[in-house]
């Protein structure tokens, strides 16, 4: 275990620079603090009566991610546009509330094994992509939009024709397209780093997303198929 480990360090160290590791160490930063965030808004609707997913929620996290997004990284507002990440992160795991609110109802288990799951996928993505040869994946963006706007066709559908079908294929698709983002950004985000973009906020925030779209994926494939499975026993 002690071999491999060293054998990955080294790995990681002769293919990033100095520079590079150091942005990388400052994007994780950063996602680990939106994911604190996001947790502690899910326990916010869940437990207190403080604040609640609602149309204002929605659109509060809407206006801080276009306020993150528009305002420029000059070098001395990093801890404006921090908090429009936390908060953003924040009210994001405020409307996963309801989400999850109703997966306990099911299976409480559910949620753990969702979020163990997540981790684990976007971990494995993540560094497969850091020892990758540099660009590598990049190519990945032009089949992962298509795959987007497959997407968009197949909530349209879903609109008018109620199959099962449809929306088990719709979530598969959408938690394959959400690891394939995770390699993706990982690269592009060096790229742009190379190409002088080291604007580590808005790095991180792909990053989240993509965690936050494959956990809220997991999430509901996993009760689903806890609930088809207790629709089997009632049945049997």
């Amino acid at each position: 275990m002690a071999v491999l480990l060293n054998t990955f360090v080294n790995s990681f160290t002769k293919r990033l620079e100095p520079p590079v590791r150091q942005h990388l160490k400052n994007v994780y930063g950063c996602l680990s603090m939106s994911t604190l965030s996001a947790a502690a808004g899910v326990y916010v609707h869940m437990f207190t009566n403080l604040l609640r997913a609602n149309l204002l929620t929605t659109l509060g996290t809407l206006g801080l991610l276009f306020a993150l997004t528009v305002t420029p990284d000059n070098g001395k507002n990093q801890k404006l546009r921090l908090s429009y990440l936390l908060g953003f992160s924040f009210l994001s795991g405020l409307g996963l509330g309801p989400l999850l609110q109703l997966v306990i109802n099911i299976n409480p288990s559910i949620v753990v094994s969702a979020l163990l799951g997540t981790t684990i996928v976007f971990v494995s993505f993540s560094i497969s992509s850091l020892l990758a040869e540099r660009g590598r994946w990049l190519y990945l963006g032009g089949t992962l939009i298509s795959l987007l706007n497959i997407m968009v066709v197949f909530s349209f559908i879903s609109l008018f024709l109620h199959w099962s079908f449809i929306y088990q294929t719709h979530l598969y698709i959408g938690l394959f397209l959400m690891c394939g983002f995770v390699i993706y950004d990982t690269q592009y985000m060096i790229e742009k780093y190379y190409m002088g973009n080291k604007d580590f906020i808005l790095h991180s925030l792909n990053l989240f997303l993509d965690f936050i779209g494959i956990f809220r994926y997991l999430v509901i494939i996993l009760a689903r198929k806890e609930m088809s499975a207790s629709q089997r026993k009632r049945q049997d």
